[in-house]
């Protein structure tokens, strides 16, 4: 009999689009299971309250939950070190191992990994964001050498509203940076309804698309030893890494 796998996704507690999309992925996967545990998280700004939603001592109380169900990773699905740093998350991965004994991963650095691995130096950014935080977001990328100046955001801050963008919109979007000369796409938020569309936009312009819902769960069963190509309709990513 072969052994189940058990992986435990790290959710904001607005989020209505990355548990549906997850456990979509996965369904042929028959010897993977998805556990979800979630924190509060209700907006992304810059404010001081905004960005006390992510101290990590309130996410590592939900990662002790998913420990007691023995996970056997813990994936943070959630893009906040796009603003914060990303040193942040791995901070945060150390400190879930350090706190459950249980290896970590995360959208973002996942995304980073992935980024690395296609060597792309222009990315197209779309998110939901404000202005603000978009911003954070592209100056991270500067300092890694990844020009994300070709973006498009909606000036957002309600994380609930995320979920409601709907697929025109994003199709917009994704447009939009793809014209501009982005290499590849990044759909950068976890309550963006988007990963089923990555294949579609994929096939449409040629260029790879990496959507953070789906960066975290490549990440995860790749280093659990389960072959991602087996998830069809998902992108390039699980399909050619």
């Amino acid at each position: 009999m072969s052994r189940r796998i058990r992986l435990g996704i790290l959710t904001p507690s607005s989020n209505t689009s990355l548990e549906p999309l997850t456990q979509a992925m996965v369904a042929g996967l028959p010897e993977v299971s998805v556990h979800f545990s979630r924190f509060s998280v209700t907006q992304i700004a810059l404010s001081a309250d905004a960005l006390g939603q992510f101290q990590h001592e309130r996410i590592l109380d939900a990662a002790r939950l998913l420990a007691d169900a023995h996970v056997d990773m813990i994936g943070w699905s959630g893009t906040s070190a796009g603003w914060l740093g990303f040193d942040q998350d791995e901070v945060l991965c150390a400190a879930i191992t350090e706190t459950t004994g249980i290896p970590a991963s995360t959208s973002v650095l996942a995304l980073n990994r992935a980024l690395k691995t296609f060597g792309i130096q222009r990315l197209g950014l779309v998110s939901p964001y404000l202005a603000s935080v978009q911003q954070k977001i592209m100056a991270n990328y500067a300092a890694l050498g990844i020009d994300a100046g070709c973006e498009s955001h909606l000036d957002l801050q309600e994380n609930f509203a995320f979920a409601l963008v709907d697929e025109a919109t994003l199709d917009r979007q994704v447009a939009n940076v793809v014209m501009r000369g982005a290499q590849a796409v990044a759909t950068f938020c976890t309550n963006l309804y988007a990963a089923h569309r990555v294949a579609h936009w994929e096939a449409q312009y040629g260029v790879p698309v990496f959507d953070t819902v789906t960066t975290v769960v490549w990440d995860m069963l790749r280093r659990c030893g389960i072959d991602t190509q087996r998830l069809a309709g998902w992108g390039r990513l699980v399909q050619e890494i």
